[in-house]
């Protein structure tokens, strides 16, 4: 299907070459995959593959769907069945309350650490399948890529149907939520690029789900980022205002590592959607402006001290600077900042991150390599 969109090549408006832009993404590839600081594995027995989240020492559904989007988006069908069949035979989960979901933790061996779903992993999982099916074609078994896919969304949004479990989405709201136990959600969950093709690829009777779906979380995120900085906390009630209770691994009421992803799926939003919301579209470049004119004003202290969403110093340190320099240059994407190009530079001299803490920041990086080189695309 054509969607006639116009994949921007920022990378390209920054000045840099053809070949430089190809060898870019091609070098990020190989470091997450086979490069010296890789994160990708192999299972002992070579069938099966998974990316270690280097912070934690385990597998989530996260980064294995990331990987496979990763993977799709760069014409690596080995390597993503690899993934799809470790999450297959691991994470997912065929019994309980959860059964259809996957466990969003396993141990590198395999072993559950979780009994419970991310809906950020499924979301992705879904989506890096149906561009599976269309770029490479259904297999048989589980490499039937678009019944997967089609089966995880049923699942998502018709769980309660069944009597046992909740549905990912809330079916009043048409929100996502942070976990299908909690009535509260995570900016950065929200994807309404992908509700849109749900709609077109997924299964027939819910595509008006997805359409209000898409529809419900672009009016959230206009509720959830700051209108003068920009900035969207970790977690939110639904109506957008930061999600102030502690019982949940601490404080996520400021914008911290899961809020930097919010600007970077904006910006995919605005691309790939074609934008037939002109308000939407200019409120989506503004706020893009917004968080980069921020930044600019803390200079590299920006990348060291956490914030509240109203730019307010926290005593705290981000985690993740590395991913936090690749939203804001993913920004770039639509910024009317004139500040964008400069971002863009920045991040294209900053090297990948090693260490630890390598996972998560790595996997914004090669995100935002490839929709600033005009490479992450609707297949």
């Amino acid at each position: 299907m054509d969607f006639n969109i116009n994949y921007k090549n920022v990378f390209a408006e920054a000045g840099y070459s053809d070949k430089e832009i190809e060898q870019k993404v091609s070098d990020c590839f190989n470091e997450i995959f086979y490069g010296a600081d890789k994160f990708f594995h192999m299972t002992e027995d070579g069938e099966m593959a998974y990316l270690e989240d280097t912070g934690n020492h385990d597998v989530r559904t996260e980064g294995m769907s990331y990987g496979m989007m990763i993977c799709v988006q760069t014409g690596h069908k080995e390597e993503f069945d690899l993934l799809w069949k470790f999450a297959r035979t691991y994470m997912y989960m065929d019994y309980g309350r959860d059964a259809g979901y996957f466990a969003w933790s396993v141990a590198c061996d395999g072993k559950k650490n979780a009994e419970s779903p991310a809906p950020d992993g499924e979301e992705f999982f879904a989506m890096a399948l149906l561009f599976a099916s269309h770029r490479w074609g259904d297999g048989e078994g589980i490499l039937c890529y678009s019944e997967e896919a089609k089966k995880l969304l049923y699942t998502c949004i018709h769980k309660e149907e069944s009597g046992n479990g909740r549905n990912m989405w809330d079916k009043d709201n048409y929100l996502i939520r942070f976990v299908p136990e909690c009535d509260f959600t995570d900016p950065s969950y929200h994807l309404p690029h992908f509700y849109r093709l749900f709609a077109l690829w997924g299964n027939k009777e819910d595509s008006c789900f997805w359409e209000k779906a898409a529809q419900a979380s672009r009016d959230y995120l206009q509720k959830a980022c700051n209108s003068i900085t920009g900035l969207n906390p970790e977690y939110s009630y639904f109506d957008g205002t930061p999600y102030e209770k502690q019982e949940i691994f601490g404080r996520h009421d400021w914008f911290y590592s899961d809020a930097y992803r919010t600007i970077a799926n904006i910006a995919l939003d605005n691309i790939w959607a074609g934008m037939e919301d002109d308000s939407y579209k200019l409120w989506s470049s503004s706020i893009a402006a917004k968080l980069q004119h921020l930044f600019d004003s803390k200079n590299e202290e920006g990348f060291n001290i956490v914030y509240t969403t109203d730019g307010t110093k926290t005593e705290e340190k981000v985690l993740h600077p590395a991913g936090l320099l690749a939203t804001i240059a993913q920004a770039s994407l639509i910024s009317s900042d004139a500040s964008a190009l400069r971002w863009v530079r920045i991040f294209w001299n900053t090297p990948m991150r090693t260490g630890d803490r390598r996972y998560y920041d790595n996997c914004l990086y090669m995100f935002a390599v490839l929709a600033l080189s005009g490479k992450y695309r609707i297949w």
